[in-house]
């Protein structure tokens, strides 16, 4: 007769077993193995894990260094072999080789750092020098720093944060668990004096070494193209320092000050976690899943891809055509011309620049090609810049058209005296003229409806003003990208209330609206849901689709309507950090290019905001995807809005031009 029992029992292990164990049947190596150190003049004993299939293939892989805490070995790491065969089993991080090393110098307490004590060791030198060349050379690993990540509790916290810090070139990230570190100097019991780590000569610990060594000096020192990733986590019952006075020494004060500190420097990216437990693995187990379920994915065995641009010493991007032709926004002279003062508007191309500015500010939201080779290029000035606006001190909406030698044809300056007016978006007309939008807090067509009101303008092929529509509700309205047709003229923003013919969803809300080529509306409708919605960009496909970009709730959206307004289709990008669409590039085929950012990952992350390419089929099928940047943020303004442009040209070759550290970018990706 069969065990009821002995069924139950297996159900239940098949319902609850943890990620990691009796499921996994994937499972990687352990063995023990040993580096050869130049620095110490004896090897190295350490624990490697090495993924399931390792000895099947050929593939690199990044590699983990885990360092163990003050008296602990080698083994101590070793537990964590079932968090690892289970995360890689379920995909949540990638295979990856571990290094377990064991640093029995100084009795087991020397820091991981070079002692200057009479009887200390080169650990910092034997661990970041011999080790990693020997791991290298010895394992399919990628020599870069994308792809190591080191990992340490206590001591080796303490040791991982030092190395991450002081030698970015090979760790991209760290994870720092009950971080040993004090500031400014330990506590006068702490272990830290008394194994000569920190010492100098025939002393065991000096101040000065101490605070040479500490994490506070590294930060001011660190590189910040070189982007570092840490995640600090520690217990909520650690050791509790018995004199008052040394309560901020308490491991759980002094991580909240390390995240804090880190957190202010350029290039680092940090994160804080207290869980429930003391300074032992109760802690430490559940917090190195956390930390591998953050960094994990973020390694990679190739770096990421760079910018490979032209770079202008700009404050802005203000627009790019096909061709490369860009509009910037400078505080300075750009290749040698007149510099007029605060920013200028400046369009440079290949041949020529030309920089158009007042003493007052200048700023280009778009540029256009015409047929005849020449460029419109569109903004707002706060000054006199077409020479008719004597006295202007508020935001006047321009346009500007410069023949194929970069020679001005014409500027008309517009807008409501007193009042701001600004044009965000431009599209060449037909004829040589030029529709823009943007927004006006004055009355250019009519009365204004509250606040900042949307607004679209025609302009002929010789400048003059020759319609302007107005569209707004009672909050702020503003129109950031336009679009024409043969037959049409699209339209597309964000608004904080109802405009006319929508329903309010929730938050801003993004809409698209289209008009006739004389300029009456034909229909208007909100994009987006109950939270936070814009719309950056529209653009009509050669299948005669309207494609709008920007974000809906913290997430890229694309969404396409016919001419008649109804919707064919939405895609999204979503990470678990923020991402939104500045950009649709028409391409040949009908399919489109829709350029943005993202925080998140969607290739290789090369730090902070990254531009984010997504290529999207007639159905809104995705078709691919690419990230690249630098390791500063890319693509948005101080303010975390897109300042990113691309254009396509008749085979297909997509350019963007972006805001980046110190200037502006035009790359063909």
């Amino acid at each position: 007769m069969r065990s009821w029992t002995g069924v139950l029992a297996i159900l239940f292990l098949l319902l609850f077993a943890l990620p990691g164990q009796a499921t996994v049947t994937r499972k990687g190596t352990l063995t023990t193995a040993q580096a050869p150190s130049q620095a110490l003049g004896e090897p190295i004993r350490y624990n490697l894990y090495l993924p399931y299939g390792y000895a099947d293939g050929d593939a690199r892989y990044p590699v983990l260094y885990l360092l163990h805490g003050r008296g602990d070995s080698m083994e101590a790491w070793t537990r964590v072999k079932d968090t690892l065969d289970g995360m890689i089993a379920t995909k949540q991080i990638p295979p990856l080789i571990a290094v377990m090393p064991d640093a029995p110098w100084s009795e087991r307490g020397n820091w991981y750092v070079d002692s200057a004590y009479t009887t200390g060791r080169p650990v910092e030198t034997a661990l970041t020098r011999d080790l990693v060349q020997h791991v290298d050379a010895t394992y399919r690993t990628a020599p870069i720093r994308n792809a190591r990540l080191v990992g340490g509790y206590s001591m080796g916290g303490a040791g991982a944060l030092r190395y991450a810090l002081a030698h970015q070139d090979l760790f991209s990230a760290a994870i720092v668990l009950s971080p040993a570190v004090y500031t400014p100097l330990p506590p006068a019991d702490s272990s830290t004096r008394d194994y000569g780590a920190f010492g100098q000569g025939d002393s065991k610990f000096s101040d000065e070494v101490y605070q040479r060594l500490n994490y506070p000096n590294l930060l001011k020192q660190l590189n910040p193209d070189l982007p570092v990733s840490l995640f600090v986590a520690v217990g909520d019952d650690e050791y509790a320092n018995p004199d008052p006075a040394d309560a901020h020494h308490d491991l759980d004060f002094e991580s909240a000050t390390l995240y804090n500190a880190a957190r202010r420097v350029p290039g680092v990216a940090a994160q804080l976690r207290i869980l429930e437990g003391g300074h032992d693995w109760s802690v430490w187990s559940p917090a190195f899943e956390q930390a591998m379920t953050a960094l994990g994915p973020t390694l990679s065995t190739v770096p990421p891809t760079g910018l490979g641009s032209t770079k202008y010493p700009a404050t802005w991007a203000g627009g790019v055509t096909a061709t490369g032709v860009a509009g910037i926004a400078a505080n300075g002279s750009v290749n040698g011309q007149p510099y007029h003062g605060k920013l200028d508007a400046v369009v440079v191309a290949q041949n020529w620049t030309a920089q158009l500015g007042t003493p007052s500010d200048e700023r280009l939201y778009g540029v256009a090609a015409l047929p005849d080779g020449g460029v419109l290029a569109a903004g707002y000035t706060k000054g006199d810049l077409d020479g008719k606006h004597p006295g202007n001190t508020t935001d006047d909406a321009f346009v500007a058209n410069l023949d194929a030698n970069g020679t001005t044809r014409w500027i008309t300056q517009f807008g409501t005296q007193g009042t701001a007016d600004r044009v965000y978006g431009l599209a060449a007309a037909p004829d040589g003229g030029a529709y823009v939008t943007g927004y006006t807090k004055g009355a250019l067509d009519g009365t204004n409806a509250g606040d900042k009101d949307a607004i679209l303008a025609r302009l002929d092929a010789n400048g003059a003003l020759v319609w302007t529509r107005q569209l707004g509700g009672t909050g702020e309205d503003k129109v950031y990208g336009v679009a024409v047709s043969d037959t049409g003229v699209y339209v597309a923003g964000t608004a904080s209330a109802a405009l006319p013919g929508t329903t309010a969803l929730g938050g801003l809300d993004g809409w698209v609206a289209a008009y006739d080529q004389d300029g009456a509306r034909r229909w208007v409708t909100a994009v987006g849901g109950d939270a936070d919605d814009r719309l950056s960009s529209v653009a009509v496909t050669s299948a005669g689709q309207v494609v709008v970009t920007g974000a809906s709730g913290g997430d890229l959206i694309a969404r396409a309507f016919t001419a008649q307004g109804r919707q064919a289709w939405t895609a999204t990008v979503a990470t678990p950090a923020a991402d939104e669409g500045a950009a649709v590039a028409p391409l040949p085929s009908g399919e489109v290019e829709i350029v943005g950012y993202t925080r998140g990952r969607i290739g290789v992350a090369a730090g902070g905001a990254d531009i984010l390419t997504v290529r999207l089929d007639r159905r809104g099928r995705q078709l691919g995807a690419a990230q690249l940047g630098s390791a500063r943020d890319d693509g948005v303004d101080p303010f975390g809005e897109p300042n990113l442009y691309a254009a396509a040209d008749p085979a297909g070759k997509v350019t963007i031009s972006g805001i980046t550290d110190g200037g502006v970018f035009v790359t063909t990706p």
